[in-house]
């Protein structure tokens, strides 16, 4: 069923990814400045996987053009992908927390007092912030979630991507119907 959808209308596919992920987005915002969560490091840039997502579904569902869909496509996959990495590590840290907590600046300002090469390490090291489990919703943190959810946008576009290849293969070009 979810495979003929995918076939039928990709642009509504792709405008509902952008649609969960803005969503998503929405609650990290209602988490942080309604609850009083902090963001880590990790989390912030899970929100800028999140926003890149969000922007090439964006487009991709924007013009019926299958080349158009198809590159934002690939690159709203590769943005989920870069997502699903760091809301792994993070979810590694929670699970296996460092022993010596060295919790350092925040995202801001290690970009702007140390040089690029540098602060992306620093990043991804994450912290004892990037540690803390301060919510979980059935049994999973902010991050497990966030981890499933970068996963399940990557598969989708996946198949999205596949499909439209071998429609295309068959129909010499032409590509979905963009519904």
């Amino acid at each position: 069923m979810v495979l003929k959808w995918i076939d039928q209308a990709p642009r509504r596919v792709l405008a509902l990814i952008s649609a969960a992920c803005v969503a998503m987005l929405a609650f990290g915002m209602y988490l942080q400045h309604v609850v009083g969560l902090e963001p880590c490091p990790m989390c912030i840039v899970q929100r800028y996987a999140l926003i890149g997502v969000a922007i090439f579904a964006g487009l991709a569902s924007a013009r019926g053009s299958k080349g158009w869909w198809m590159g934002w496509g690939v690159l709203a996959m590769i943005a989920s992908g870069f997502g699903a990495f760091v809301a792994a590590r993070q979810s590694w840290l929670q699970w296996y927390p460092p022993e010596i907590a060295t919790c350092g600046r925040d995202f801001y300002g290690m970009i702007e007092n140390y040089p690029i090469s540098r602060a992306i390490p620093m990043i991804f090291r994450g912290s004892g912030d990037c540690a803390a489990i301060d919510w979980t919703f059935l049994g999973g943190s902010i991050a497990n979630w966030s981890f499933v959810c970068f996963v399940g946008f990557a598969v989708v576009l996946l198949a999205l991507l596949v499909r439209g290849l071998k429609v295309g293969g068959k129909q010499g070009g032409s590509g979905y119907s963009m519904a």
